[in-house]
């Protein structure tokens, strides 16, 4: 797995976390308004605990968590916009003009 890692999608959003940029500041996890997100049970290499969305249920994607993290090690994304993120990401195949 990559230092970033997408965690459960819930039914609105899911939130991304750079596990090895975490420095386990708990900003995220104490301002999440729908309280979703809580420390995993493991550390990252420089020995920290980083969030994990527990409850995706409840996650909206609103941001909260990246907005108050100091570090940018996590970011929520709604996944409406993460489906259009994906649809403008795939190209479509190019026909050529006719003059």
């Amino acid at each position: 797995m990559s230092d970033q890692e997408g965690a459960r999608k819930g039914k609105g959003g899911t939130v991304f976390v750079r596990v090895e940029v975490c420095k386990g500041c708990s900003f995220c996890i104490d301002f999440c308004p729908t309280h979703c997100l809580e420390f995993s049970h493991g550390y990252n290499k420089k020995g920290y605990h980083y969030p994990v969305l527990t409850r995706p249920e409840d996650c909206t994607g609103c941001d909260m968590c990246g907005q108050y993290c100091p570090d940018f090690a996590i970011f929520g994304v709604r996944l409406k916009d993460l489906e259009a993120r994906q649809r403008a990401a795939t190209p479509e195949p190019l026909i050529p003009s006719q003059p």
